[in-house]
């Protein structure tokens, strides 16, 4: 008996001694989850799925991101979330198919999808626990305009997740999802021009290519990036 007494409070005191360290090292940091929706992923056998988001895929996503918060960490999770008549989709210009290009009035080049992540429709919706997410930033409302960063669209409008960050007093974050050359990327680079230290965790992540997917890690890290191969929960505390 006296022996557990010891043992007991010798562990008492080392999860004391420990606590300010990890509290310490958490401050400041946040969870971005990118675009992770059914219409994104062949596991829902979505619209616009990248390949090998299988369920695997989405089983290793959510266990890591519920490992991230109950390691304290805030989860925000971005949602791509179009109107009907959005100008992405091919089905609302005459005669246009899937993956070509139209020049809208301003000059810029659109990307014409298949309709996808539509305003309320199942197939939006996001594939990770609610009850992780502490909030969800939706983008892509605008109908003329493209929104492939979870912090603006491609009219330069702000989404909330900026101003929700520097409210929350974050500094860094740690960012996975879907697509790593479209979403992922973007959002990685909105975030650095932000002013926020950036981690990328690779093996959490899809991309609709590997030529253009290496080409965007490249760029991540090149623009400031920390690109992480895998989740490992003691790089946080050295955050």
């Amino acid at each position: 008996m006296k022996n557990l007494l010891v043992l007991i409070f010798s562990l008492a005191i080392l999860s004391l001694s420990l606590a300010p360290a990890l509290a310490e090292a958490k401050e400041g940091v946040a969870v971005v989850v990118v675009d992770v929706q059914g219409d994104f992923t062949t596991a829902q056998k979505g619209s616009l799925a990248v390949p090998n988001t299988d369920q695997p895929y989405l089983e290793n996503v959510s266990k890591a991101t519920e490992q991230l918060k109950k390691a304290g960490l805030p989860v925000y999770a971005s949602q791509d979330w179009h109107p009907a008549d959005h100008i992405s989709f091919a089905s609302n210009h005459k005669g246009k198919k899937p993956f070509e290009t139209i020049k809208p009035d301003d000059g810029r080049t659109q990307v014409l999808w298949p309709d996808h992540c539509v305003q309320g429709t199942n197939a939006a919706q996001i594939l990770v626990n609610p009850a992780l997410i502490t909030k969800v930033i939706q983008k892509g409302m605008d109908s003329k305009f493209d929104s492939y960063s979870g912090f603006m669209d491609d009219g330069g409008a702000k989404t909330e997740l900026d101003k929700v960050l520097k409210a929350a007093d974050i500094k860094t974050l740690i960012v996975y999802g879907i697509a790593t050359d479209y979403c992922v990327k973007a959002t990685v680079l909105d975030g650095l021009k932000e002013g926020y230290n950036v981690y990328v965790i690779n093996d959490l992540c899809r991309g609709v290519a590997d030529d253009t997917s290496k080409a965007a890690l490249e760029e991540m890290k090149q623009k400031g990036a920390k690109i992480w191969p895998s989740l490992d929960l003691d790089n946080i505390k050295n955050l």
